[in-house]
């Protein structure tokens, strides 16, 4: 080999060496575990995610769908699997900050047996209601749904993906500022709970915005008011918790997000690789496109420290929501 071409070999080496390093586990699929059924809001930020780290990394990333107990099921498999990369989860922050405000008993400890990566998304939740239960019972609006709901002690059905999840601790607060009594109906997940809603087995839903907007788009239900103090960007028509001060609410801003969290102990070049492969995808246009006209926002964070201290400050505040809520579960 002449003196040129083992120059150009040697060259071609130190480029693939470091495609070669950044293969997670030789190159096995990762497994993207998403704590809720198909179809829901965050299988919706997981898929979008997915499919673009699979690009970044160049190895596959397969979602797995493992609901049940308000995103415990799925959380735990995160917590449990082997350190090496291949699992990671898309867990919310009512897990990783108000849980171990909520339950009496945990199989797993959000503060120790994960490893962050990175936030995904950002957003709010939205309050709607069936359409012929509206028409029925004349919530017009937000108030008029209040009004009603106080001269009919639990006759309000009110659906979540779980307890403990963003949209029971949020009806929990609303119902203890505002003195209302409502029935609290808990599905394995936001996809079926938003099904029940529109058929009306149940009547209202406080949801994370992208379960909700396409049955919003189409008319579907009726919005009365997302969770957030102000108004949301998807929904400016739609009031925000500060307008209902009267109510009892103008202290209530519900925020919403999703994170990419690994097994603690997973090592920190593979949280690395991780962290540069979502970041990647929250920087794709479609991605942000899809995720906006969903009602939510693609956020990632400026390092795996940084999703830490997000937690970490985070915890006080959804301890303090658990607590106005006056919900704790076993």
């Amino acid at each position: 080999m002449t003196t040129t071409r083992r120059g150009l070999a040697l060259a071609g080496l130190a480029l693939a060496a470091p495609a070669r390093a950044a293969a997670i586990a030789g190159g096995r699929p990762v497994r993207l575990i998403v704590p809720y059924p198909a179809g829901g809001a965050v299988d919706l930020v997981g898929r979008l995610y997915a499919e673009r780290m699979e690009a970044e990394l160049g190895q596959q990333v397969v979602i797995d769908n493992r609901s049940g107990a308000a995103g415990i099921v799925g959380a735990e498999a995160v917590a449990r699997a082997l350190p090496d990369g291949t699992t990671l989860g898309v867990i919310g922050m009512t897990t990783l900050c108000a849980y171990k405000s909520l339950y009496t008993r945990l199989p797993f400890d959000p503060d120790r047996d994960f490893a962050p990566v990175s936030q995904a998304s950002a957003g709010t939740v939205v309050c709607a209601v069936n359409l012929e239960a509206a028409k029925r019972n004349g919530w017009a609006d937000f108030r008029g749904l209040v009004a009603w709901a106080k001269a009919n002690p639990e006759a309000l059905r009110y659906g979540t993906a779980g307890p403990g999840t963003t949209a029971h601790l949020t009806m929990a607060a609303v119902q203890k500022a505002t003195g209302i009594e409502a029935l609290h109906v808990a599905y394995r997940g936001g996809a079926p709970a938003v099904a029940d809603l529109q058929a009306g087995v149940i009547d209202l839903m406080f949801e994370l915005m992208p379960g909700l907007m396409p049955l919003i788009e189409q008319q579907a239900v009726l919005p009365l008011a997302v969770g957030s103090a102000s108004r949301a960007l998807a929904l400016p028509a739609v009031p925000g918790m500060a307008e209902f001060a009267d109510l009892g609410l103008g202290g209530l801003d519900i925020g919403a997000w999703e994170a990419v969290m690994a097994p603690a102990g997973t090592p920190p070049e593979v949280i690395l690789r991780l962290h540069a492969a979502v970041r990647a995808a929250g920087a794709d246009p479609a991605l942000k496109d899809r995720l906006r006209t969903a009602g939510f926002v693609a956020e990632t964070s400026a390092s795996p420290d940084a999703l830490a201290d997000k937690i970490r400050l985070e915890i006080p505040v959804w301890r303090g929501l658990v607590a106005q809520s006056g919900a704790r579960l076993d």
